[in-house]
């Protein structure tokens, strides 16, 4: 099979250090080569799949985080946080992981989390007497929310390669992402009782009526944005855009707090992530093209039907697959090679796509925060000042929350499909 027979190009130059994106594109090139087709149809592939209008949410959630991290609407979020939850035991571990919930709500990825309010989040509760790792490990574990609760950069590009609704997914990740925020929580209670963590007196209704005003134009955001896709108003590539013109409208008008003259160094911030983002998605695109002519798909899904039987059986090999390869590659190109091999599996078995969109996403973000190549651990252990073998092994216990929420969406698939099931009357 050709497409074999090109597969020592891609993994030799990935083992001597090629990006990944080049990689591929090599292995697309030899593909075409051995077998006879024209060498200009893979740039021609890889032009094709630029053109995408869902595509365009990904540059926009990404410059709508940027300035929201420049224009320090994460401190007000992370104030208001403190001081709902302040007051329980390990307070700052309870208020670092709504602040995820809500900057879920206007991010859509980890990384921003982690880097943003993650920030915030490290400092106070080092100041505060927690241990670092013990800080970068909620903050680590907390930011996998961000890609859960929509808007969501990953959802994006897997509607997008998987030809799957934007919006559907959106409104399948609200449940999970506050399961895993309520059972992460729960994780907190246990270790603040078990440590006897400080806490912070409780602020009175007035103070916490302030922190409501200070960062309500900021909470409105994933209100915003949710309300208009939910009724219809806008796309979720329309979305991003609103959202964008509301986080330079709440930095340069409402908190004042965001100059101009930052704008032009956030957009090249945003067109370098981008840069990467899409040269993933578009190389792959074309060693799609590759994939798809050889067959792979129709050989491989239905040896993985033979081999499952039954759907469980399939969703516990796609789990133990994901969370492996999640270990060792980034997550938007695990999603990117592997979509096209593992979904028409999922279609044969009857798999609702929304809820395996889901348990593909959650896997690969749980994949985040797993060593060796978890890019949040190297995020957070960075902010946090500590080596990466510490954020390693920190990290093991508060795993435990994230996988059991992968559990349950797979086990049960209405924790995904009731909410899409309900507003868009699927």
């Amino acid at each position: 099979m050709l497409m074999v027979q090109i597969l020592p190009v891609w993994f030799a130059a990935l083992l001597i250090g090629v990006p990944l994106f080049v990689s591929m594109g090599l292995a697309a090139i030899a593909f075409a080569f051995l077998g006879g087709f024209p060498l200009g149809i893979v740039p021609q592939k890889i032009a094709q799949s630029a053109n995408s209008f869902p595509l365009l949410a990904a540059p926009l959630f990404i410059l709508m985080g940027n300035i929201m991290n420049s224009a320090g609407i994460t401190d007000r979020i992370f104030a208001f946080a403190t001081a709902c939850v302040g007051w329980l035991r390990g307070g700052l571990c309870h208020a670092n992981i709504l602040a995820s919930v809500i900057f879920a709500g206007m991010s859509g990825s980890a990384v921003a989390d982690a880097g943003g309010v993650g920030t915030l989040e490290i400092k106070a509760m080092k100041d505060e007497g927690y241990d670092a790792e013990t800080a970068a490990a909620i903050t680590a574990a907390s930011a996998t929310i961000g890609p859960i609760i929509p808007p969501s950069l990953p959802m994006v590009i897997y509607g997008v390669s998987a030809d799957v609704s934007i919006g559907g997914l959106f409104l399948a990740g609200v449940i999970p992402g506050l399961l895993m925020a309520g059972l992460l929580m729960a994780m907190v209670v246990h270790v603040a009782r078990k440590r006897d963590l400080p806490r912070h007196p409780f602020p009175g209704a007035a103070q916490l009526w302030v922190a409501y005003k200070e960062a309500h134009w900021a909470l409105m955001t994933p209100v915003i944005l949710f309300g208009g896709m939910m009724a219809g108003i806008f796309t979720p590539t329309e979305a991003a855009a609103v959202a964008t013109a509301y986080a330079l409208v709440l930095g340069l008008f409402v908190y004042r707090s965001f100059d101009l003259d930052d704008l032009p160094e956030l957009v090249v911030q945003t067109v370098e992530t981008t840069g990467v983002v899409l040269a993933l998605v578009m190389t792959a695109a074309a060693l799609g093209w590759c994939l798809s002519i050889s067959r792979i798909p129709q050989v491989v899904g239905p040896m993985l039907v033979d081999l499952a039987g039954n759907p469980l059986v399939f969703l516990l090999i796609v789990n133990l697959l994901l969370l492996f390869v999640g270990c060792f590659m980034e997550a938007l190109a695990a999603m990117l090679i592997l979509i096209p091999i593992l979904t028409p599996a999922a279609a044969q078995f009857g798999i609702d796509p929304i809820q395996f969109g889901l348990i593909f996403v959650l896997n690969l973000m749980i994949g985040t925060i797993t060593p060796p190549v978890g890019v949040v651990l190297f995020v957070t252990a960075k902010v946090a000042n500590i080596s990466f073998e510490s954020m390693s092994r920190a990290i093991v216990p508060w795993l435990m929350p994230l996988l059991a929420v992968l559990v349950a969406i797979t086990l049960w698939p209405p924790l995904t499909t009731w909410l899409p099931n309900l507003v868009m009357g699927r």
